[in-house]
């Protein structure tokens, strides 16, 4: 599936990376009922091939506030919406993220 890009040319919001997901369950403890709802951005990690940086938020609460998300770089003007973030390698399905709030 391709996903819409921005005008940047970063992808907008999508389901989270198999990697983020697992890593946001067993190292932070966030809730599996809850985290697959969350949608994540995404943009390359420079320098790294297969490597990207991530925010993960919710989208429900962008909505409720007004805050148009489409792309990695809509959410430095509202970190407050930043659940989690962080980095993940595709290849090695590697995760490594922080808890924001």
């Amino acid at each position: 599936m391709f996903w819409r890009k921005s005008k940047s040319g970063l992808p907008g919001p999508k389901g989270l990376p198999n990697p983020v997901g697992r890593e946001i369950v067993t190292t932070l403890a966030g809730d599996p009922d809850k985290i697959w709802n969350f949608k994540a951005l995404i943009r390359p990690r420079e320098g790294e091939k297969d490597t990207f940086e991530v925010r993960v938020f919710d989208e429900a609460q962008a909505a409720s506030q007004k805050v148009m998300v489409k792309d990695y770089n809509s959410l430095t003007e509202h970190p407050d919406l930043i659940l989690y973030e962080g980095w993940f390698n595709d290849k090695t399905a590697v995760a490594k993220l922080e808890k924001r709030r």
